[in-house]
């Protein structure tokens, strides 16, 4: 599969850039998964649910099925977090997986940037980064997008990844 990154700061438009990104390349005909990079605890289950009782209760793994989606939770239980490649390896085949976040992975990324994050640029020190989507100018030795260009964005994207 192929993969490409949207890395950058907190608050520097990372998510809105993918989901902008998952609509304008789906747009287009290709078929899209995403994988998110989450630094904290995170629970897509609710408490007295089934399923989260399921989970309380010790299952290694709880899987929901419906007519409209399908959804399988892992609980590490003190486990390593695995591994991006790990994770890639568990989605359905796709023409391409946006990868927000997983900044320190080598695979290649285009990096947010809002001046008001008050953030210098992690593009500065790391070659994985081959772009940079900012809402204000920058001097880079990498191509530089504004970053409402979804389109520009997503062209450079697709080019990057040969589709």
């Amino acid at each position: 599969m192929r993969v490409y990154g949207i890395v950058g700061w907190k608050n520097t438009g990372k998510t809105g850039l993918v989901e902008r990104l998952v609509a304008e390349i789906t747009g287009r005909g290709f078929t899209v998964s995403t994988l998110k990079h989450a630094h904290h605890a995170f629970d897509i289950d609710q408490p007295g649910r089934d399923s989260h009782r399921h989970r309380v209760a010790g299952a290694q793994e709880v899987f929901l099925g419906s007519g409209k989606r399908w959804a399988l939770m892992h609980e590490l239980r003190g486990a390593d977090e695995p591994r991006m490649e790990t994770l890639l390896a568990r989605l359905s085949p796709v023409d391409l997986v946006l990868i927000e976040g997983y900044k320190r992975e080598g695979h290649a990324k285009i990096e947010t940037h809002r001046a008001e994050a008050g953030q210098g640029l992690i593009a500065s020190e790391d070659t994985t980064i081959r772009a940079v989507a900012s809402n204000v100018p920058l001097e880079m030795d990498c191509p530089v997008f504004d970053l409402d260009d979804t389109a520009g964005i997503a062209d450079f994207v697709l080019s990057e990844v040969g589709l």
